[in-house]
C-alpha cells in the first residue's frame, strides 16, 4: 500500500474513532424482519443455488463492523451461527463487544483489523458482510481479494459500493469543503459547525443546496459528516464494479435489492417499446441491464451486491422453467424470516378469521406495497411454519381448504388443485415469501 492510502486510511481510523458509526443505543435490538431478510444468508444463498441453508455451524464475518449494530443484526438473524467482528477503529471493536456481550451473545469474537490484514484471522468464512465500508478504500479490488482470501469455497460476501451517478451532488460538497480545508484533519464539532453554518448561508435557491442540503437533519452530526465530511468517501459505477470483481476473480450473484434495479419497469409500456429499443435490451448482459438502469435512473445510493467464487454457483432451473417431475419432487420452504411471531400470528388470523394478510410489509424488496395474501392461500401454506412440505402435501392442504370450488360448489379436482398450488408457490416464489428446491439432493 503506498503513503497516500495509507495515509487514507489512518484518516479513517481517526474518524471513526472519534465519531464511531453508527450511533444505535446499546439497548436497540433488530426486530425489523425486512433488515433482518437481508441479513439473513440463507437469502443469497437460496438467490445462487436455488438451495436452503441451515444458519447453525456457520462462520460469519463483519467485515467492517463499526459499532456492531449490524453485526447484531446478524447474529439475530442467522441462529446458531459463530460471528466474528473487524473494524480499522479500536474504539468501535469496543463498542461492537461491548453491544454483542449486552444482548447476550458472549461468544462472538471481535479484533481491530483492516479488511486488507484479514488473512492474519487464519480462519475461513461461510458468509462475510462488508456494508458501507468498500468505497473507502484506495483500491475496492484488494479489498475484494483480501475477504475472498478467507472466503469457503460456497461462501457469498456481501458488500457495496456508494454510486458516483446518485451522490455526485454530495461529492460536489466534499469537494466544496476539501478545498476550505475542512478535511485536511478529522472533522470534529468545530468543521461540523462549520458546514451547518455555510450551507444555511446559501441562498435556497443555490443548486448545491437544493440538491443536497436537508433542514430536519441539519441537527445530526451522523448525516453531516456522512454526507459532507466523511474521509475517503468516494463514488462507483456498475462498470467498476464489474472491473473490481474480474480483478479478484470474483463471481457476481446479484443485487442486493434486486427487484427494484428491474429494467423494464422504468417504461410505461415495456410491452410497447421502440422497435430499435426491443430490439436492443434483449442482446444486453447482466451488467449492462445494471448500467443503462443506473443512467436512465439513478435512484441507489448503494451498487449493493452479493459475489463469491468463480463457477461456485450450481446450475439453476428457473421455477417458471420446471417440469412436472420438477414439481413432484421439490421440497417447499418458507423463508426462516417469515417465521417470525408477527408474521406467524398474521398468517394465522388471516387463515381463521377469513382476512386478507399484507403480504408485502414484510418483504423488503416487494414491488407491490399493496400486495394482499387471502385466507385460502394463508391456510395452506401454514403447515411451512413447522417445517418444509413436499408439493403433494400441499395439495393435499389445498383441497381441505377448498374442497369445493366457491362459486359452482362442484368438488374441485385434484388436478386443478394441483395447479393452483403450483401458481400459488411460482408467485410466493418471486417475492421471496417461500423458497423452492428443486429435486432436493439431484442435480
Amino acid at each position: 500500500m503506498n503513503e497516500q492510502a495509507l495515509d487514507s486510511l489512518e484518516k479513517v481510523r481517526k474518524q471513526f474513532d472519534a465519531a464511531p458509526y453508527p450511533r444505535a443505543p446499546l439497548d436497540f435490538y433488530p426486530r425489523n424482519i425486512q433488515y433482518l431478510y437481508i441479513h439473513n444468508l440463507v437469502t443469497p444463498y437460496y438467490l445462487r443455488n436455488q438451495k436452503v441453508v441451515e444458519t447453525e455451524g456457520k462462520v460469519i464475518l463483519d467485515a467492517g463492523c463499526g459499532t456492531g449494530y449490524k453485526t447484531l443484526a446478524l447474529a439475530v438473524a442467522n441462529p446458531g451461527a459463530k460471528i466474528v467482528g473487524i473494524d480499522l477503529s479500536e474504539e468501535s471493536v469496543k463498542l461492537a463487544r461491548q453491544r454483542l456481550q449486552y444482548h447476550g451473545f458472549e461468544e462472538a469474537e471481535f479484533y481491530p483489523l483492516s479488511i486488507e490484514d484479514l488473512p492474519k484471522l487464519d480462519r475461513e468464512f461461510d458468509y462475510i458482510n462488508n456494508d458501507e465500508v468498500l468505497y473507502l478504500l484506495s483500491n475496492p479490488a484488494a479489498g475484494l481479494e483480501a475477504m475472498k482470501s478467507v472466503l469457503k469455497p460456497d461462501g457469498i460476501i456481501r458488500t457495496n459500493l456508494h454510486s458516483s451517478l446518485q451522490r455526485e451532488n454530495y461529492y460536489r460538497a466534499q469537494e466544496v469543503f476539501k478545498m476550505l480545508g475542512l478535511l485536511d484533519d478529522n472533522p470534529e464539532e468545530a468543521e461540523i459547525e462549520q458546514v451547518r453554518e455555510i450551507m444555511k448561508t446559501l441562498k435556497d435557491d443555490a443548486l448545491l443546496k437544493v440538491n443536497t442540503w436537508i433542514p430536519a437533519q441539519e441537527n445530526d452530526q451522523e448525516w453531516l459528516i456522512a454526507n459532507y465530511l466523511l474521509q475517503g468517501d468516494k463514488g462507483y459505477t456498475i462498470p467498476e464494479v464489474f472491473s473490481a470483481l474480474r480483478a479478484a476473480d470474483l463471481e457476481f450473484v446479484s443485487v442486493v435489492n434486486w427487484p427494484q434495479w428491474e429494467l423494464m419497469d422504468l417504461f410505461i409500456e415495456p410491452d410497447n417499446l421502440p422497435v430499435f429499443l426491443g430490439m436492443s435490451l434483449p442482446g444486453l448482459s447482466l451488467e449492462e441491464q445494471l448500467h443503462l438502469f443506473e443512467l436512465l435512473h439513478p435512484i441507489h445510493r448503494l451498487l449493493d451486491f452479493w459475489c463469491g467464487h468463480s463457477n461456485a454457483a450450481k446450475p439453476v432451473v428457473p421455477v417458471a422453467e420446471w417440469t412436472a417431475l420438477d414439481w413432484q419432487g421439490a421440497l417447499v420452504h418458507i423463508h426462516p424470516q417469515m417465521k417470525a411471531t408477527q408474521v406467524r400470528e398474521e398468517l394465522v388470523a388471516c387463515a381463521t378469521q377469513i382476512q386478507s394478510f399484507a403480504i408485502s410489509q414484510y418483504l423488503p424488496f416487494a414491488k407491490d406495497p399493496a400486495l394482499l395474501m387471502d385466507s385460502a392461500v394463508a391456510a395452506c401454506i401454514i403447515p411451512l411454519l413447522d417445517r418444509p412440505q413436499r408439493i403433494s402435501s400441499l395439495v393435499e392442504q389445498w383441497l381441505q381448504v377448498r374442497p369445493v370450488h366457491p362459486v359452482t360448489l362442484q368438488p374441485t379436482e385434484p388436478e386443478v388443485a394441483s395447479q393452483t398450488v403450483k401458481q400459488m408457490l411460482t408467485t410466493l416464489e418471486e417475492i421471496g415469501f417461500v423458497l423452492l428446491e428443486r429435486r432436493p439432493g439431484e442435480d
